[in-house]
């Protein structure tokens, strides 16, 4: 896979991760159990029943062919969110290795600026539909959009796309669980893991959605969105892999500040992808953290042999400013 290892040989390393974690099984079973009365840590979550389901909701990873593997992911995800405030939502998607994790797939969380991929792809199978290429104002806004999530691009698109075609693009994608956000408030559209997830298959894979030239143009403009936003899931990765990312920071009255994070990671004969939402973070930094935490334990079972990783996020000037306002809705929670 990574610096050259091909596919056949990740799986032999995946191997070697899966007798290594069950021989610490093994020798877990050994040890003495903790105290069974240790007093749980009380999360603010705790006084919103839903949100306190979402928090002590499990991480459930499987793989045919390697379920150890898939145990060790289960154990650190779990272990990585654990003592954290924010309430998250995780898929792990690797069809090459045949290992897939989810935790709280379907639970709804607003999108903030991840929503600008499903702009991203209805904008270019509009172009499709229509039998024509990208208009140059197209361009320029979808890499406005992505790359620096610019505001008023995906304003702009949001508002020419409409949202029957908005609606359309996400039938066509299989993403039932996305709810567009009222009127202009592309922002509070609400993704769950699982469908953004689908979305990153879209682009990543071939399919009747998206031809192959789309993908590779969505891709492209994800592999360059500039550094100080290139925090989340990109944390831990290899460095050898091809990193695609669009991030999402909004602060609302309740439930705080919404970290999003969504990413592809490809190489020459393969790709993974990561999905984690979160809400309930009192700062910015705080989420990243958090998102970054959950990243780097991903990236590290998938690629157990790689030493040469992508590291934690630096603190940004930027961070602290929400990438979007948006005015109190009472209808919407």
């Amino acid at each position: 896979m990574c610096s050259g290892i091909q596919r056949k040989s990740r799986h032999g390393l995946l191997l070697v991760t899966a007798v290594v974690v069950l021989l610490g099984s093994f020798i877990a079973v050994l040890a003495p159990a903790a105290s069974a009365a240790s007093p749980a840590v009380a999360s603010p979550a705790s006084a919103n029943p839903a949100v306190a389901s979402l928090a002590a909701a499990a991480v459930v990873c499987t793989s045919k062919s390697h379920p150890a593997v898939a145990a060790a992911l289960a154990r650190d995800i779990q272990a990585a969110r654990s003592g954290r405030s924010s309430t998250v939502a995780v898929w792990v998607d690797d069809p090459g290795a045949g290992i897939s994790c989810s935790l709280s797939g379907s639970s709804h969380f607003d999108s903030a600026s991840i929503v600008k991929v499903t702009i991203l792809g209805a904008v270019l199978r509009k172009a499709l539909d229509q039998h024509r290429y990208l208009t140059s104002t197209e361009a320029a806004q979808l890499r406005a959009m992505i790359t620096r999530s610019d505001n008023n691009a995906a304003s702009a698109l949001w508002a020419k796309l409409g949202r029957s075609y908005l609606q359309h693009f996400l039938n066509l994608a299989g993403m039932r669980q996305t709810v567009l956000g009222p009127g202009g408030y592309w922002g509070l559209t609400q993704v769950t893991a699982h469908d953004e997830t689908l979305l990153l298959r879209l682009l990543l894979t071939g399919n009747t959605v998206l031809s192959n030239n789309s993908r590779a143009y969505a891709l492209g403009l994800m592999a360059q969105v500039i550094s100080s936003q290139r925090w989340g899931v990109p944390a831990g990765a290899p460095r050898s892999v091809t990193v695609h990312v669009k991030n999402g920071w909004l602060p609302r009255a309740t439930h705080g500040w919404r970290i999003n994070s969504i990413g592809g990671f490809t190489w020459s004969n393969g790709w993974y992808s990561i999905v984690v939402l979160s809400m309930d973070n009192p700062t910015m930094s705080y989420g990243i953290t958090t998102v970054e935490a959950i990243a780097r334990v991903i990236h590290r079972n998938l690629n157990p042999s790689v030493k040469t990783v992508i590291a934690p996020s630096a603190p940004n000037p930027a961070w602290g400013t929400p990438d979007e306002l948006i005015p109190a809705l009472p209808a919407i929670p």
